[in-house]
């Protein structure tokens, strides 16, 4: 049975419900650690017994039950991953790689080829997908089993195709919760963090893509997932704009080998955030007003391009788009969340310029791309928007290779310790791409 190699599923979960004979290993699904605790082998998480006692007696996990429901009744079935078989695989990516992009691509294949983990720490926009390529051939063509995983779905969308792209004929599967196609093994595979808690000893390498967000971030269930989903030797790659303070500790401790790219492949500096006062601008959209130094900075921004205002609650978007329609009955504007059910359609639509204004939460601060825009955060000092979150919002502008003037706005009433760092950190990175030759001057 091909679909539980390197998987550690239930018997339900399986394709071939009919059949009584499961070829593969069984597992204990939970692990009584003492008389009052036990813990999920799925996910990790210890749990108090009277807690999560069923009725008949036996014991549940509420941690991963999104991914269905273990309890110690059951079991889960495993197949070991194959040995590797050297093949050719066909590689179709025509591009070529700036100096400073060559030169992670390589440390990443050093680390590969040495089982050794790594974190690439490269800005928003510097191309940290086409750096994956030549890795990802010389592993499948290893017979290797890679995966690239994201915490968000928005990312996973966009890297699939991408990928796919690059490597036709290669069969390769797109995991995440709301998925509709049937599982089946794949050497290659693109998934959210949250579907590798289904594997097991599977990958050689596993890349995870914006190591630093919601909800990876902090989190020892996907964590836990993480440290099993690999083989015992194996690579794990972290890719990040922001690296957590956990990783550049184990960076300055020298027990995680990394690579920093501080400048984008069109060589243009990343947008320095400009900052206006806005004076009560909470107040003003909660009562269905637009605040006049949103309105002016709008008109400034639509002259050039596109505007994304970036909103701390999804509340105060709806009340925003209100306000913003009332104020500019003619403009095409709308407003998306993670919640929304036609959030993909929206964000399709405002690729294809059938909106001047999309007004967004932190949805959308990372793993998007769009021509020709410019950025507003309303309420910038507000504590949604910590420094990693400002600084990828940033990073939305000025990302294709055409240049388009595109402004990043932080709109607020009240300066932030997470508004300076992160202002701070992206003139720092501009300094270091001047230094390292990456950066002309426009």
């Amino acid at each position: 049975m091909q679909e539980l190699w390197g998987r550690k599923v239930l018997k339900k979960e399986l394709n071939n419900l009919d059949s009584e004979e499961i070829t593969g290993e069984k597992l204990a699904t939970m692990h009584e650690l003492n008389e009052n605790e036990i813990q999920c082998l799925r996910c990790g998480q210890i749990q108090i017994k009277k807690a999560v006692r069923l009725v008949n007696g036996t014991y549940f996990c509420p941690e991963c039950i999104q991914l269905g429901r273990v309890d110690t009744d059951q079991y889960f079935y495993h197949l070991a991953e194959p040995a590797p078989v050297k093949r050719a695989v066909h590689f179709a990516w025509q591009g070529s790689l700036t100096k400073g992009q060559k030169a992670v691509s390589d440390q990443l294949l050093a680390s590969v080829k040495s089982v050794e983990s790594r974190m690439i720490w490269a800005v928003t926009g510097a191309g940290k997908t086409e750096m994956l390529f030549k890795t990802i051939h010389y592993c499948l063509e290893l017979g290797y089993r890679i995966a690239i995983s994201s915490p968000r779905v928005d990312v996973c969308l966009e890297l699939y195709p991408r990928i796919q792209a690059v490597f036709p004929d290669e069969p390769m599967i797109l995991l995440h919760g709301k998925m509709e196609e049937t599982y089946y093994y794949t050497k290659l595979l693109v998934c959210t963090t949250h579907q590798l808690l289904r594997f097991f000893r599977a990958f050689d390498v596993l890349i995870i893509d914006e190591v630093d967000a919601f909800p990876f971030v902090n989190n020892p269930l996907l964590q836990y997932g993480v440290e099993n989903a690999v083989k015992e030797k194996s690579s794990l790659i972290y890719l990040t704009a922001t690296p957590t303070k956990e990783l550049t500790k184990k960076v300055k401790f020298k027990e995680l080998e990394a690579s920093i790219l501080p400048a984008r492949y069109h060589r243009r500096q990343l947008p320095v955030p400009k900052t206006k006062w806005c004076y009560q601008w909470y107040q003003k959209v909660k009562n269905g007003q637009c605040p006049n130094a949103l309105i002016v900075t709008l008109q400034s921004l639509l002259s050039k391009n596109d505007v994304l205002i970036f909103c701390p609650s999804i509340l105060l978007m709806e009340q925003l788009k209100e306000a913003l329609s009332k104020k500019f009955p003619q403009m095409p504007l709308t407003c998306v969340h993670s919640q929304d059910a036609e959030r993909l359609e929206k964000v399709m639509n405002m690729r294809k310029k059938e909106y001047r204004i999309l007004i967004t939460s932190t949805i959308l601060e990372r793993g998007v791309t769009f021509d020709g825009v410019s950025v507003i955060v309303l309420g910038a000092n507000h504590n949604v928007f910590m420094t990693s979150a400002l600084v990828q919002i940033s990073g939305r502008v000025d990302r294709r290779k055409d240049y388009t003037a595109g402004e990043v706005w932080f709109l607020h009433d009240g300066h932030t310790v997470a508004m300076r760092e992160a202002i701070s950190q992206i003139k720092q990175m501009n300094l270091l791409g001047k230094e390292r030759g990456l950066i002309d001057e426009m």
